[in-house]
């Protein structure tokens, strides 16, 4: 490969032709099913879908063939298969990204918007470009890329979902509807991933998994004068704080059940201290920390490890408590949280679902009544081992469009998608990567795609795609797949 001319490639297809669809993308508020139960009725999936199905086919991929594959009563999914260089070679690459979108969330900047694609430098804001419009487009310019220069590669194979930030609870049915067309790939590419900075290349090793839901603490059948009641009536506020307190050390943070932890692997452990020295403060000066607030240790290793291999709870959502400027002197009939639990990457989420669930509902104080609707309960995934090819291709891709090493380093999130190609797919390798950066702020308010961290994870993933062939002519990439029945899938959270 002639590093050069794909850096120049790739930036040019993105400058003329992928930002633009990316504005036009943002415009569109499609949001995931979860958030938006009209979806089918409002439209906006089928428009998202059409933008990338019509640029995809305006492509000049050779031995391309896309479908929009839609399933009964389930979400679209863009389905593209890439013939391989080599006609005997059955190897396979498998690129996969979504296109559904998290819902508005406040707090954007006056001239900002979620649905308001601006350019501010070498920023694109608005919702869903960095999670995760551009890995269609990217992925299609990565093949490209190699197809210009005459580099041949395997058999390509691109899944575009519009099911993720609700759980991929669709995936799994198209993942085995078309078992048979997507193969036996050896290689998974995902571009649904965060990067510690901008200025290299960094690969996801584990996922956090997740389990959570609406807990719901009821004391009273309607609400009574607080003068009243206090001191009689069980607040339901303090009945929750008790019942959350089985479960999280308010003063320190740390989960209390010892089944909700794990052991973490030495090399996790190692590739943390490494992350953390590459990182320093940007561990966590990156979010937008308060004058004097303080993170919740000092050791930078440990904050990583903190976000990646131990379980960490967050209340999410909050009903039953009126807004101040509408609060008078009652106490409440009930309070209701939502819970955000995170979990070690290989906790099993339907354990810790069911730790979960008994924990909170066994004798509640006081004899309130406590109802516990468990939303969600998905698995982590943690990465296999290596391969030397792959290694070496990832830092080599690194070297080539960032010109530093790659990092390797766990993510917070969850992407259930990668847990259920581990299953399918148990001796295939896995390069998952991304643009979401710090201050990207995925999910949150002012959401931005660092467009030249795109350009140039463009350009690695066309780098290893083309090392990824090498090796499968080498006899490095074998792997045996399981069939679609070998392995069923369970219910996932979202990320």
């Amino acid at each position: 490969m002639d590093s050069q001319k794909c850096s120049q490639f790739v930036s040019q297809l993105w400058d003329d032709e992928i930002v633009p669809q990316l504005v036009d993308y943002i415009r569109i508020p499609n949001k995931s099913p979860m958030f938006d139960a009209d979806w089918v009725a409002h439209g906006y999936m089928d428009d998202a879908v059409t933008l990338m199905e019509s640029w995809a086919r305006k492509q000049p991929v050779k031995g391309m063939q896309l479908e929009v594959v839609r399933l009964a009563g389930r979400t679209p999914l863009i389905f593209i298969e890439i013939a391989g260089s080599d006609t005997n070679n059955t190897d396979a690459v498998l690129l996969y990204g979504h296109l559904d979108k998290q819902p508005e969330m406040t707090g954007w900047a006056d001239d900002l918007g979620p649905w308001k694609p601006v350019i501010k430098g070498d920023k694109l804001y608005g919702r869903g470009g960095a999670d995760d419009g551009y890995a269609l487009f990217g992925s299609l310019a990565a093949i490209r890329a190699l197809q210009e220069q005459g580099l041949p590669h395997c058999r390509c194979v691109v899944l575009i979902e519009a099911c993720e930030e609700s759980g991929s609870y669709d995936l799994p049915h198209y993942v085995d509807h078309l078992a048979e067309r997507i193969g036996k790939p050896s290689l998974v590419v995902c571009l649904d991933s965060g990067c510690g900075n901008y200025e290299q290349l960094w690969c996801t090793t584990s996922l956090r998994g997740l389990a959570g839901g609406n807990l719901v603490v009821k004391v009273l059948s309607e609400g009574v004068h607080s003068g009243d009641a206090s001191g009689v009536v069980p607040s339901s506020f303090r009945v929750l704080r008790q019942l959350l307190s089985r479960l999280e050390d308010e003063t320190t943070g740390r989960v209390r059940v010892e089944e909700l932890f794990v052991d973490i692997p030495a090399e996790r452990i190692e590739q943390a201290k490494r992350a953390a020295t590459v990182l320093g403060d940007a561990i966590w000066n990156k979010f937008p920390f308060l004058p004097d607030m303080q993170p919740m240790a000092s050791e930078l290793h440990e904050l990583v490890l903190n976000r990646t291999w131990r379980p960490a709870l967050s209340i999410t959502g909050v009903d039953g408590i009126p807004p101040l400027s509408n609060a008078g002197n009652v106490l409440r009939p009930h309070t209701a949280v939502k819970l955000s639990l995170r979990l070690p990457p290989t906790l099993e989420g339907d354990k810790a679902g069911q730790v979960l669930r008994k924990l909170l509902l066994d004798n509640p104080p006081y004899g309130a009544k406590v109802e516990f609707e468990l939303e969600k309960s998905s698995t982590g995934w943690n990465a296999p081992a290596m391969s030397h090819w792959l290694s070496h291709a990832i830092d080599h891709a690194s070297q080539d469009a960032f010109g530093q090493s790659a990092v390797y380093m766990g993510e917070g999130g969850t992407i259930p998608f990668m847990g259920m190609l581990g299953d399918k797919f148990p001796g295939a390798q896995f390069m998952i990567t991304g643009v979401l950066g710090p201050h990207s702020n995925a999910h949150g308010p002012n959401e931005f795609l660092h467009i030249p961290t795109g350009k140039r994870v463009t350009q690695a993933v066309a780098r290893v795609i083309a090392e990824h062939f090498q090796a499968s002519q080498r006899g490095e990439t074998t792997q045996v797949a399981v069939s679609a029945g070998g392995h069923g899938f369970g219910d996932h959270g979202c990320c």
